[in-house]
């Protein structure tokens, strides 16, 4: 697919997606094809990318919440409770995503039906 054809499907800027396929590419995610037939292609299957390590790539500083340091007594300051609780949270998030992998999207398209303007059918994902 190209950049102008993922764009368009998913109702997204064209410019931004042209940020996030570099860092993709540079990733090793995907390869980019110059030319008439150009366009991007997963640079290994589908079923070996895992989601969370996708975001955990594109959000290294995953640190909802500043840290907290033991106050000088010894004792937990009191933002320590609602930083461990966003902590597992995020901790939970990520898991989920890692339960998944591209695949998984491509598969199932329903999965993606509501981010896009068009059925799922009309999607051409290659998995190869």
């Amino acid at each position: 697919m190209t950049i102008a054809e993922i764009a368009g499907t998913f109702r997204i800027s064209a410019n931004h997606l042209m940020k996030v396929v570099q860092h993709l590419a540079a990733e090793g995610d995907i390869v980019t094809m110059r030319g008439q037939h150009g366009g991007l292609r997963l640079a290994r299957p589908a079923d070996t990318i895992r989601l969370g390590e996708v975001v955990r790539r594109a959000e290294p500083d995953m640190d909802l919440l500043p840290a907290f340091d033991q106050t000088s007594d010894g004792a937990m300051p009191s933002g320590y409770l609602i930083a461990s609780i966003v902590e597992r949270a995020r901790d939970a998030f990520l898991a989920v995503l890692d339960g998944h992998t591209v695949a998984d999207l491509v598969t199932h398209p329903q999965m993606l039906a509501p981010f896009l303007e068009r059925a799922p059918e009309h999607v051409g994902f290659d998995t190869r």
